[in-house]
Order: C-alpha cells, then structure tokens, then sequence
C-alpha cells in the first residue's frame, strides 16, 4: 500500500502540484480568510492532481520507450489500471470542489477551463508551435479565480503576468528533455527553437513579468472578515 501511495504521489509530479497549490493559496489570501484559502488550494491540487496523473497515463509508452525510471508507471510502482481509476475517482471530486467551494461557478469554472487546457497540452498542443498556450491561459486563470470568486474583475496585471511566467516556466520545463522529446516526435515550440532560444526566451519573459509587476498598481481589495 505504501508502494502504491509513493506511486500516487511522484505519478502527480508533486514538486510542481505542491508548487501550485502553494501559490493558489497565497492568491486566496488576497481576498479570502484562512479557512476558504485551504478549501481553494484544496481545489487546485484535486485539478493538479488529474493533470499530473492524466500526463503519465499518456506519457506511459514514451517514458518506457526512452527507460525513464523515475516515473512511477515504469518503475513498476503502480500500474496503468491503478492510476486510471484513480484519476476516474478525482475528477468528479475536482469538479465538485472547485464549482462548490468558496470559487463558485465562475471562479471555479475559470479553475477547471485551466485543468482542461493543462490536459489538452498532452494531448494535443505539445506537439506543435502552440505549445505555449496552454501554459499561458492556465497560468493566468490562477490567480484571476480569485478575483471573480469575489465577484471582481481581475487586473490587467494579474492576467498579462501569469501569462508571461507560465509561458516562460514552459520554455524551462522542457529542456531536460528537449533530446528525447525530438526523438518522439514531440515538437513542441520549445523543441523546434532549441535549448539555447529556449532559455532565452524564459530569462527575457520572466524578466518582462517582473518588470510588468514593478510598474503595476498591485493595491487589491481588503479581505473582507
């Protein structure tokens, strides 16, 4: 069982899941008290976790093929069958605590069109020139639930900075494997500009999300009692 559990828990990719789930409720805390804040972040990592488990179910042919032991499919930790059912159990359980909970409908259903457009970057939009765009819309959609859950409008910063900051996290996230990648035929826009273009094109995108934030007015509403 506790195989199992460490199987779980690496198949979520956890260090970037808890990353996440610590931001969200950071974010929370902007406009929430304590109690909501744990249910919102809560909410996230349901959905981290159904992007997570659905990206190793369909990497599984590739990570076998490339020997890539670390993850937990090939490592014979769980089986494909295991994490298929349990990523059947964490779906409705995401959607019920992102539409139910303190989110609500539209701040919520902004938290799931994210979960959607991370799990159609797997499918689909790693292998070609519109790679970046699924970490763009999720990215900015993270801290932007926030602001609707409250019933505001999110600022233009909120938006355009965490565009640019997962676009850049994308660009550095593939370069461990830009080798493999190219031989799968994953050609994601990363892959096609190469390593080098890659970490340029993150260092200049954080480096304009910084300077987005520093020229921005980030006042944001009290939180209210």
């Amino acid at each position: 069982m506790t195989k199992r559990l460490i199987g779980l828990m690496r198949a979520s990719h956890f260090g970037p899941t808890m990353l996440v789930t610590s931001i969200s409720y950071f974010f929370a805390q902007l406009y929430w008290w304590e109690g909501p804040s744990m249910v919102i972040a809560f909410a996230f990592f349901c959905g981290q976790l159904v992007v997570g488990w659905s990206n190793d179910l369909i990497d599984y042919q590739d990570d076998v093929r490339h020997k890539r032991l670390n993850k937990p499919l090939v490592a014979g930790l769980i089986t494909p069958k295991f994490l298929q059912r349990w990523l059947q159990v964490m779906v409705p359980i995401a959607i019920l605590v992102n539409l139910f909970g303190p989110l609500g409908f539209i701040g919520g259903g902004l938290s799931l069109f994210a979960v959607a457009w991370a799990v159609a970057y797997n499918f689909y939009f790693k292998f070609n020139v519109f790679s970046p765009l699924p970490y763009a819309v999720a990215f900015a959609a993270l801290p932007s639930c926030m602001a609707f859950s409250k019933d505001q409008m999110p600022p233009l910063w909120m938006w355009v900075g965490g565009a640019l900051f997962g676009v850049a996290a994308h660009f550095l996230n593939v370069i461990k494997d830009m080798k493999q990648d190219n031989q799968s035929g994953i050609k994601g826009l990363p892959q096609r500009v190469g390593t080098k273009a890659s970490v340029f094109v993150a260092v200049l995108l954080i480096a304009s999300g910084i300077t987005l934030l520093a020229l921005s007015d980030l006042s944001l509403p009290p939180v209210a009692p």
